[in-house]
């Protein structure tokens, strides 16, 4: 994977950056209540003040769809913004016109400007030429951030990146470089752990893993539908099971392509979801009531895990192995994450995650940050995981 980063650029001092940043930060009351999305765009930020540049941010906020929507300003970001970089950051109530290029106009080297909510025009999502190439007039050049952004071909992702000349920022970076290593050159042996709901969100994904992994763990509501194809009792257990003749064809290709499938050999049941509820392990195979309900991976199919984590070099995960976020129902998502987490600060596991809940449980587990890399990107990391190409990676292509 070769793609422009800010390595390749020359000569900044004295220009203006377009800098294309995720600040879709929870908020409530127009206050940021978790900042991570800011943090992480400080070090691109701060390269390019120091190289004497000018930066300028270009960001959505929730979904206006085109129009000017006052909840969906980006203004509050600006205070606890400042207050991360040192620095002052100044705000333009439009990302086009004449009073952004007044502003930017106005900084010094080295300033800092927000500019408004990309989506407030309809031109941004439509990735229209015209609404690309008045961002354009804004800057010299221009440097994607957003990776979590990077799978829709909208004008400030996609269409600015061709007409300036366009770098990967220090965040995209590091987020191409560990998935690179996770699936793109990956030492070997590969393990997978796909867990999640339903087999039919992921089916892209699936279908993509075995034909690059060598092995592949399925967990989570998703191994239920597996193991009801296999005529394995599940009780009342959530599954699709419409899709059992998908699910033998999966396994069918995982084993064609020599990527061994783990399904639970065992698994914890109980009759209700609910925090302490009276719950038993039970064999796969092992006949069940209609009450029953498999919440969580047994203690056998976590040592296998254990096993095969301990005989792979490489990680990559996406979705829990049970109902973590209800006790006792974490049991196995933890022990596993816990060690992934030993092996990888060991120095002998490359683990990469990534998904919603796939981040959620892994801070869960205390562990997110013994990783060598957590995605937060969500859609963009589960299409870079089905083998889509990604319009605002692609270009950056060297």
């Amino acid at each position: 994977m070769t793609f422009r980063t800010l390595d390749d650029a020359r000569d900044l001092a004295g220009k203006t950056a377009l800098v294309r940043v995720d600040f879709n930060v929870p908020m409530e009351a127009g206050k940021v209540t978790e900042d991570t999305r800011l943090r992480v765009a400080l070090p691109t930020i701060n390269r390019l003040r120091d190289a004497g540049a000018r930066v300028v941010l270009l960001a959505h906020f929730d979904r206006p769809k085109g129009k000017v929507v006052p909840s969906m300003s980006l203004q509050p970001v600006v205070d606890d913004l400042e207050h991360l970089l040192g620095a002052p950051v100044r705000f333009a109530t439009d990302c086009v016109g004449d009073e952004a290029r007044a502003m930017i106009a106005d900084i010094d080297i080295g300033g800092v400007v927000l500019l408004e909510n990309v989506r407030f025009h309809a031109g941004e999502e439509a990735n229209d030429p015209a609404f690309a190439a008045q961002l354009a007039e804004l800057g010299d050049v221009y440097v994607n951030d957003a990776f979590s952004a990077a799978h829709r071909a909208h004008a400030s992702t996609e269409g600015l990146a061709r007409l300036l000349p366009a770098y990967a920022g220090e965040s995209m970076r590091r987020e191409l470089d560990a998935l690179d290593a996770a699936l793109g050159k990956p030492q070997k042996p590969v393990i997978g752990i796909v867990g999640g709901a339903k087999v039919s969100t992921k089916l892209d994904l699936l279908k993509n893993l075995v034909g690059k992994l060598d092995r592949l763990a399925i967990g989570g509501g998703m191994a239920n539908t597996f193991l009801f194809a296999q005529g394995i009792d599940i009780g009342g257990s959530l599954a699709e099971r419409d899709m059992a003749d998908t699910a033998l064809e999966i396994l069918a290709e995982a084993k064609a392509r020599g990527c061994e499938i783990l399904l639970p050999v065992d698994f914890v049941v109980a009759t209700e979801v609910k925090p302490g509820a009276a719950s038993r392990p039970v064999v796969a195979g092992q006949p069940l009531s209609t009450d029953d309900k498999i919440l969580d991976a047994g203690p056998a199919t976590v040592a296998r895990l254990v096993d095969a984590l301990t005989a792979s070099k490489t990680l990559i995960w996406n979705g829990p192995l049970g109902v973590f976020e209800v006790l006792p129902f974490d049991t196995a998502t933890v022990a596993v994450a816990h060690h992934a987490a030993a092996l990888t600060r060991a120095g002998v596991l490359t683990a990469v995650g990534g998904g919603g809940d796939t981040v959620a449980a892994l801070h869960h587990a205390g562990v997110a940050d013994d990783m060598t890399f957590v995605s937060t990107a969500g859609g963009a990391f589960l299409e870079w995981m089905e083998g889509k190409p990604l319009p605002g990676v692609e270009a950056l292509r060297a």
